[in-house]
């Protein structure tokens, strides 16, 4: 099975924000997934996420709980879950359902 990155994105919906009851995905979290196929046929993954609040006390689970649940992906060898505060997340990184969702206009 061939990992994409829309699969990861996916499968990433289901980790969710516990103050702001909403996928890390629709908040803009995510930052980049960089995929890189090994030669055994799996695909080590790197994904760069930032967190809403640089204070964010859910920071470490929500990191430990994108890790996991990537690594329920068929085909996937190594992730690698990178906090990054640059540059710093935003509401405008947010989808529109996500800024519906918290009344955000």
């Amino acid at each position: 099975m061939t990992v994409t990155e829309d699969a990861i994105r996916e499968q990433l919906t289901q980790v969710v924000d516990p103050e702001m009851m909403v996928n890390i995905v629709d908040l803009g979290m995510i930052y980049t997934i960089n995929l890189e196929t090994r030669d055994d046929g799996k695909t080590d993954i790197l994904i760069e996420m930032g967190l809403t609040s640089p204070m964010c006390p859910y920071g470490p689970q929500l990191i430990n709980q994108s890790r996991i649940v990537t690594e329920q992906i068929e085909g996937v060898g190594i992730v690698d879950v990178k906090l990054v505060m640059s540059p710093p997340w935003t509401p405008d990184r947010m989808t529109e359902e996500a800024r519906d969702q918290l009344g955000i206009f």
